[in-house]
Formats: structure tokens, sequence, C-alpha cells
């Protein structure tokens, strides 16, 4: 293995340890998908699963594949590896020259690429939700439009983020996401009771604007503060630069691929319905939830720690492993449960999040189906987020890049075979566990939908074992032990149990007294899923979950 010349005389910096950094962006998290999750609902309370939501939940995903696209997860994986070893140097001179000219660089490329695109919106229209037409369709286009400016400010936000973290500030950026929620869901509340479905998604958009200018505003002063040497300019010729813009190409076309996986959803949803798209979305609102508050925590507070690691292959090998294998247990320990609660608990879930004004019992039904069909992959690709980062880290991004191709081919086949010809043994296996089928307006197509998550599933885990194979090669073994993730499962199917019995046998005669009846019953199921979790791992002998416990008292 070749790693770029390292000067091995030079000693790190002493740092807090990266459990304190995954803490920080979990709760920067946290606090943004609370914020988030509060949105959705208010969302859901006014549109439900109309054709309005399905055009601004089709429409949202447009502008955001440009900021995903050149966003957090592009200089994830090339700007915060050159700049964090920068910093690791204590070459601050150098580091915000490299920090002024990427933002400069994507400036320009932001600039460019949404004038053309605002332009060329029916098009794009066309390409990515072809199942809809008339008012539908024209409803999406006029919400694409007015979103698309507010790209380049996720994409600035981005960047602050990339810088903060590579100085070690994580809480700042994952927490600034609550701003922008918070004027969506203002817009919401004020314009909701005062015009048309239409008229809302207009002003809902336009309140997205505003939240976005606020999202990378609340950022900028912290920028300021750390990282006062920041220069603006186009100066591409520094190695440094250089070194970003080599990654830049082959992240910019991975995170292209991985996007592309999403639109395939999409693009199958909209043949279905347009409940389809919008229940899809409701469903990942909930299942990114846990990828981003485990996952993203985990692999975002440690890959400033691998790329600015010192020394010789071996020990930075080292280094690496140890990192990877207590972030893989740290991720699994919550995954593994968020899994059986969201298969075996997640109707309940669902309902105290979503159910009310336009949506109804059987939208809810609905989308705790389409939630169970995401889980199958859920941990693979949590997993997988910190498996992408050790290669960021190791200055390799082609690799990350093959193995996203290969999942959104393998998506894009599954998820069509899923949607269409199996769909009825889908409704089939519904029918015989017992289960009730939910009375859409649009029919049984619906359910398509499901089984088009968990195709993406299934995708998710062979490109999972493709990484780690890969990384093995290049570092050496990192396991989690089966005997530790039989603790996990045995006792995340202990909670779910225990929350279901809850759920079926207590509930009932405690929750109807109640205020917010939904709310009321998930938070005392998902209190007693939890209790018997923390209880049962503890019994087991699962180290994290003391250490979680102690990080709470410890106060």
């Amino acid at each position: 293995m070749s790693i770029d010349p390292i000067n091995t005389n030079i000693r790190p910096k002493p740092k807090p340890r990266a459990a304190g950094f995954a803490v920080l962006v979990a709760a920067g998290i946290l606090l943004s998908r609370i914020a988030g999750l509060i949105r959705v609902r208010v969302f859901a309370h006014y549109l439900g699963n109309s054709p309005a939501a399905g055009a601004y939940n089709a429409g949202l995903k447009i502008p955001n594949f440009l900021q995903n696209l050149f966003g957090e997860g592009v200089l994830s994986a090339s700007f915060i590896p050159v700049y964090a070893r920068l910093i690791a140097e204590d070459d601050d001179e150098m580091a915000g020259r490299v920090a002024g000219v990427i933002l400069s660089l994507l400036g320009v490329i932001v600039m460019i690429i949404v004038t053309v695109c605002v332009f060329i919106t029916p098009w794009i229209i066309d390409l990515i939700a072809p199942g809809f037409h008339g008012d539908v369709r024209q409803l999406t286009i006029r919400v694409v439009q007015i979103l698309f400016p507010a790209t380049g400010l996720l994409v600035f936000s981005a960047w602050c983020l990339g810088v903060l973290n590579s100085h070690h500030k994580f809480f700042v950026s994952y927490v600034a996401p609550v701003v922008w929620n918070a004027a969506m869901i203002a817009s919401l509340l004020f314009f909701g009771g005062r015009t048309s479905q239409s008229g809302l998604v207009i002003a809902l958009s336009w309140g997205t604007v505003v939240g976005c200018a606020l999202q990378f505003g609340i950022q900028v002063p912290f920028v300021i503060k750390y990282a006062p040497r920041i220069k603006l300019s186009l100066q591409t010729a520094l190695p440094p630069v250089r070194a970003v813009i080599r990654s830049f190409g082959p992240v910019v076309i991975s995170r292209g691929v991985v996007q592309l996986s999403g639109y395939v959803d999409q693009i199958i949803a909209s043949w279905l319905g347009t409940a389809a798209v919008a229940g899809l979305s409701y469903a990942q609102t909930i299942y990114f939830l846990p990828i981003s508050l485990f996952g993203m925590s985990v692999a975002a507070a440690e890959l400033p720690g691998m790329s600015g690691a010192i020394g010789t292959d071996e020990e930075i090998n080292a280094l690496l492993r140890k990192r990877l294998e207590r972030g893989f247990r740290q991720i699994a320990f919550f995954v593994v449960p968020t899994v059986t609660a969201f298969i075996f608990i997640g109707r309940v879930l669902v309902a105290a999040l979503y159910q009310s004004g336009e949506f109804h019992g059987d939208d809810t039904l609905y989308v705790w189906y389409i939630l169970v069909g995401s889980t199958f992959g859920l941990l693979a690709v949590t997993l997988g987020r910190l498996y992408s980062s050790a290669f960021y880290a190791l200055r390799d991004p082609k690799t990350p890049l093959r193995f996203a191709m290969l999942r959104v081919s393998l998506t894009a086949v599954l998820g069509l075979l899923f949607a269409f010809p199996l769909r009825p043994y889908i409704i089939d296996l519904i029918v015989l566990l017992h289960m009730p089928v939910p009375n859409l307006p649009e029919g049984p197509s619906l359910l398509g939908v499901i089984g088009l998550t968990a195709s993406a599933g299934m995708a998710g885990w062979i490109e999972f074992a493709m990484l780690r194979r890969a990384l093995t090669r290049r570092i050496g073994s990192v396991k989690l032990a089966p005997s530790f993730l039989g603790r996990l499962w045995i006792s995340g199917l202990s909670a779910a149990l225990a929350g279901v019995a809850f759920h079926r046998y207590v509930a009932p005669r405690i929750t109807p007294h109640l205020p917010f009846r939904h709310i009321s019953e998930a938070i005392l199921v998902s209190g007693t899923f939890g209790l018997v979790y923390f209880g049962a791992a503890i019994a087991l002998g699962v180290p994290e979950a003391r250490a979680t416990l102690q990080r709470f008292t410890r106060r």
C-alpha cells in the first residue's frame, strides 16, 4: 500500500477521544432530526399523501441532488482528508489558502449549474418523475425552480461543516439544520389555514430557501473564529488543492451514483402513483434517522482523526483498525435494536409522528410497511459509511465508487422486479402473515414500494461485503465478533417482544385517558422497548450498554 510521504517525526496533537466527538455529532444530528420530524409531522397534517405532497417531495429531491453531489459527502471525502492533514501538521496558513480556493471553486461551479438547471427544469422533471402529469407536473416544476437557488447555500453550508469538523468543532454544523427546519415549520403553520394545498407548497418552497440562508449564515461566525486565515482565490496550482481536485472527480461521480439510486427509487415510485412518492418520503425520513444519528455521527467523528494519522504504514493501519472496530461496535449497538423496533413497533412510531389531519390510519399502515422493507439493509448501510470514510482517509475514493456503481445497478434491476412483476407476492405475504392491507385511494399497486425499499437493502449488503473485503486487503481484518452481534440481536428481540406486549395488553388501558394518544402511546411503548434493551444488553455483558448509561448518568 502506498501512502503520501509524511514526516514521521511529527507528533500528533493530543485530542479528545473520538467517542466524545461522536457524541457531539450525534447530539447535533438528534436536535436537527427532531426538528425535522416536527416539520414532517406538520407537513403530513396539512398535506397528507395528497398530489401536492408528492409534488413537493419529488421537487425537493432535485436540488438536493446537487447539494449532495457537491456538498457534505464530497467535501468529507476529498476536502477534509487534505485540510485535516494540514491542520495536524500545524500548517494553518496553507490550510486557510486551500479552504478559500475550494470555496471559490464550489461557488463558480454551483452558480453555473444552478443557472442552467433553472431553465431546463421541465426536462429534468420528465426524467426523474415521468409518472407526473398535468397540474402535478406543473406544480413540481414551480417548486424546483424556487428551490434551485437554495442549492448553493446548502453547498456553502456543507463547506462550513468540512472546515469546522477538521477543527474538531462538530456540534454547530450538525445542529444548524434546526433553523432550516424552523423556517419551514413557520411557513407551514402560517400559510396552512390560509391557502390551498398547492399554494401552501409554493409558500413552503420559499420558506425552504429562507431556511437554507439561515443554516449557512449561522455557521459563518464560527468558521471565521476557528479558521481566520481563509483567503478566497482560484489558485488551483497549489499542491494540496490539486490533491483535493484529484479526489473530487471520483467522489463527485461516486456521490452522483449513490444519489442516482435514490432517483431510481423515485422514478419507479412515480409510476406507482403520487401517494407512493409521498409515502416513500415519509418512510425515508424515519429510516434515515438512525443512519444519520449513528452511522454519520461515528463516520464524521472518525474521518478527521483517520485522515490526520501520521507515522509508518503499519502504525497508520493499526490506528485505522482500532478506530474502525470501535466505530463498528458503537454503530451496531444502536442500529440492531433500531431494526427490531421498526419491524415490531414501527406502526406505533409512524402514527405518533404523522397521524393527524389529512394523514389517516391507512396512511400510517402503508408507511410502516415501507419502513419495514427499508430495515433489510439498515445495518449494512450504516456500517458501510464508516468503511467509506476509511477509504477516503487513505485518499482512495475510487474503490467506494466502483462498489457504489454496482449497488445502483442492482437497486434498479431488483427494484423494478419487486415493484412490478413480484408485487403480487408482497401482497400475498402480507395476507399470509394476517396483517391488514391498507385501503389506499390509488389501489394495491402502491404496495410495490415495499419491495422497492427491500431490494435496495439487498444491494446495500452486497456493497458492504465488497467494501469490507477490499479494506481488509489494505489494512488487515476488522470484524464484529459473532458473539457480540448475537447478544445485540437477543437484546433487540427481547425488547421488541416487550414493546409488542405492552402495546397490546397495557397501552389500551392507559392511553385513552392521556392527551395526544398516539404520541403518548409511542412514548410508553418505546420507553418499555428501551428499558428492556439496555437491561438485556447489560445482563448479557455488552460493554457499550453500561458505557452509554454511564455517559448519561455521570453528571
